[in-house]
């Protein structure tokens, strides 16, 4: 319905913006992501998607095209409404997240406020596929970082860490650097163990 708004920002809040658009004020509800993308001139467009329930319309903004389409995904599996979408947009960028569902990565999904397995199993289940012909993602990539992944996991394991808490400090690193190395993921690892 409404697919855009361009005007004067009024008011500017981690969780909200207030856009004046003709004498007319809209609160968009917005991610942190694009909080800290806003600039600060009066002049601002943001693309918004109209969540319509029962008992209220709220309207959710988003600084640019493909943060907009990651949301749609998102909510549009099973479990997963429009502010836990938000949450996820919040905690990380729209690269780390169609990154995290095209590797297939359930720890990443799951380190979201409010997301349990069974949801970000239904997120990587039903967003993978999506992901990969959206964003025209090569899923090569992801398979040599996960062998890299894999056994810099087991050779953690071997020095007595714990698979979850190795696995949670390898998922930060190959955030940062896609590309490293199983020494260097192991060298990284051991220093924030």
């Amino acid at each position: 319905m409404i697919t855009h708004i361009r005007g004067k920002l009024v008011e500017k809040n981690p969780t909200y913006a207030v856009i004046e658009t003709n004498g007319v004020g809209y609160l968009l509800h917005i991610s942190l992501n694009t909080f800290s993308l806003l600039p600060n001139d009066e002049a601002v467009l943001l693309y918004t998607h109209l969540a319509v329930k029962e008992d209220s319309h709220t309207l959710y903004g988003f600084i640019n095209k493909t943060e907009r389409e990651i949301f749609r995904l998102l909510i549009s599996v099973s479990g997963v409404g429009p502010s836990i979408a938000r949450t996820m947009l919040s905690s990380m960028t729209t690269d780390e997240i169609q990154q995290a569902i095209a590797s297939g990565n359930v720890g990443v999904i799951q380190s979201v406020k409010g997301i349990g397995a069974k949801t970000a199993q239904r997120v990587l289940i039903d967003l993978k596929d999506k992901i990969l012909k959206s964003f025209a993602i090569d899923e090569d990539s992801f398979v040599e970082s996960n062998t890299n992944k894999i056994e810099a996991l087991s050779a953690l394991e071997v020095l007595g860490f714990t698979k979850k808490q190795s696995e949670k400090v390898l998922d930060k690193i190959l955030l940062e650097d896609k590309t490293a190395s199983v020494e260097t993921l192991i060298k990284k690892a051991l220093k924030n163990l």
